[in-house]
């Protein structure tokens, strides 16, 4: 094992982690039964605190197992933005005994229609504004869906703006099988005992991948709760912490760093469905938030923002993100301003966030950091598989208990992401990277074709498959694009069919693509060619249109 880490490894804190041998649902148990009267979550001024968290939860959860007929092992979807209602039905899916299936409030129904067929998906919890896109399923692939309204948690006078999608009045759904998440929560039904030990799958949370389609990576109670804990010990959660929720909780990093980590601690958490930096600032002023996980194009925001001159954000303590670099002259401004540094980090859905933190004695900037607890990471050569030595570059490989356990029904997909050295299995991260004499990580390149907008992660293979349906479009490929905000966009390069050349604009194709794909994957720029470029075997030589598109820009 590499342990060169070992010598900037924080002095408070073990090299060993010890990881409850719980459920996750045990966590906010305990914190309701330690913390009874104190806030778990604020929503625009309205709290709901740890007994009403828990007792909404099982009540849910009730409701889930006597109406529903969710059993041990089942899947149910969760899509929602961040609220008071999507933590309670994730604990509450969690109690019932299945295993949580968090998709992006933008996915639409072709998305969402995969993830129903591969994950065996019957019941849903939903949002009012998103149940259109799930509708169409209703009866065929949905037996059951919960429809929320944020609203219903707005129950405190606030001054802070509310967007209009979450002061909405509650809607009438009266197709069969649908229920109004009110109407569930005034049931009253028994709970049966919990049966679910932390070897139990707990979450299938899908990524993408070169193949066109998502898989479900498959995560345990005790991978997520590894996890969970090692950010919480990490990042100094206590009792009295107050997590800034920005981060979208469908996602690793708001769902562990923010979520999990701070019910785990018995913090409280401030919640923001979306980003808003003015609303941002006004919640860290006013709760005193101290841990804020995030992508650094939202500290960019915050601190452009002209209401952050007067703000007092003395209170933070640990800025954390990923997916991203920070740049340099935002981490020093957000130094002067708050007195703190940006602790940069590195993971993937498929290890439930974090392998690699920065410590808190040796930040480094445009750094992943060091392996965390219990955590072995090697750089290999990308062909002959072989490990290599400090400051040679190629692929990152990772070890950990916090690994998934495989993809879901994709044991083609587990061959060629898993490998064993030294009688270890080490997952394939798909990044090119080094690490230097001090055991410390820096990226490079990806082998994976994978464009990072702004911390979302958009796969050329997935966009192209779908935007191949469009009826006008004889070929496409998709490659990342320079942007000033987002670092990188994405770009459509598009051959149209002979008898619809000049008769198609680039907003045509992009109008077409938000209505079949989640808004972070439609292209932003579309360039139309009579012909792509073609190698010697007739493959689209999407490289060279990605270099051509980047020639005197500098990557992110």
């Amino acid at each position: 094992m590499e342990t060169r880490h070992f010598k900037h490894w924080p002095k408070h804190l073990p090299r060993h982690l010890s990881v409850p041998a719980t459920s996750l649902y045990a966590n906010l148990d305990i914190s309701a039964l330690r913390y009874p009267h104190k806030p778990a979550l604020i929503f625009y001024d309205s709290l709901t605190t740890y007994r009403d968290l828990k007792h909404q939860v099982d009540v849910m959860a009730a409701f889930l197992q006597n109406r529903c007929g969710v059993r041990k092992g089942d899947r149910v979807l969760l899509q929602m933005q961040n609220s008071p209602q999507f933590a309670i039905a994730w604990f509450a899916i969690l109690r019932a005994g299945a295993a949580v299936l968090p998709v992006s409030p933008m996915h639409v129904t072709d998305e969402l229609t995969h993830y129903f067929e591969d994950g065996g998906v019957s019941t849903a919890f939903v949002a009012q504004d998103l149940y259109a896109q799930i509708r169409p399923l209703m009866g065929k692939l949905a037996q059951h869906a919960i429809v929320a309204t944020y609203s219903d948690y707005l129950c405190a006078s606030t001054d802070l703006a509310v967007p209009q999608f979450l002061s909405e009045p509650r809607q009438t759904f009266t197709d069969p099988g649908v229920i109004a998440w009110a109407d569930a929560m005034s049931t009253r039904h028994p709970l049966l005992p919990e049966d679910v030990g932390p070897d139990d799958l707990a979450a299938v949370l899908y990524t993408s991948g070169t193949t066109g389609k998502s898989k479900g990576c498959m995560h345990t109670h005790r991978t997520v709760m590894t996890s969970l804990v090692g950010a919480a010990l990490w990042e100094g959660f206590t009792a009295d912490s107050v997590a800034l929720s920005t981060a979208p909780m469908f996602h690793v990093t708001g769902l562990q760093h923010t979520l999990n980590a701070s019910v785990y601690s018995g913090a409280t958490i401030a919640l923001l469905p979306r980003w808003n930096p003015e609303a941002a600032g006004a919640l860290i002023e006013r709760y005193g938030c101290t841990h804020w996980a995030n992508v650094p194009t939202m500290v960019v925001d915050l601190l452009a923002h002209p209401a952050t001159a007067n703000r007092n954000l003395s209170s933070l303590q640990n800025i954390f993100g990923g997916g991203a670099s920070m740049p340099e002259p935002v981490a020093q401004k957000l130094f002067d301003l708050c007195g703190i540094r940006y602790m940069e980090a590195y993971g993937m859905t498929e290890t439930i966030s974090q392998t690699h933190i920065n410590p808190h004695n040796d930040l480094r900037k445009q750094c992943l950091g060091i392996p965390t607890f219990d955590t072995e990471s090697l750089v290999i050569d990308p062909e002959t598989l072989k490990p290599l030595g400090p400051n040679k570059q190629g692929e990152i490989v990772s070890h950990g208990p916090q690994l998934m356990k495989g993809y879901w029904r994709r044991p083609d997909a587990d061959a060629e992401v898993f490998l064993q050295i030294d009688g270890k299995a080490f997952l394939r991260t798909g990044d090119l990277g080094h690490y230097d004499e001090d055991g410390f990580f820096y990226i490079a390149d990806r082998l994976k074709r994978m464009i990072n907008a702004s911390g979302f992660k958009v796969w050329p293979a997935e966009v192209e498959a779908t935007l191949y349906k469009h009826p006008d479009i004889k070929e496409v490929a998709i490659i990342s694009a320079p942007d000033p905000r987002r670092g990188e966009t994405v770009k459509a390069v598009v051959a149209l069919k002979d008898d619809r050349k000049g008769q198609v604009s680039a907003e045509d194709i992009v109008q077409w693509s938000r209505q079949h794909m989640a808004a972070y994957k439609v292209p932003r720029q579309v360039e139309f060619t009579d012909a792509l470029p073609r190698s010697g075997a007739g493959k689209i030589q999407w490289r060279a249109l990605q270099e051509k598109e980047w020639e005197g820009a500098s990557k992110p």
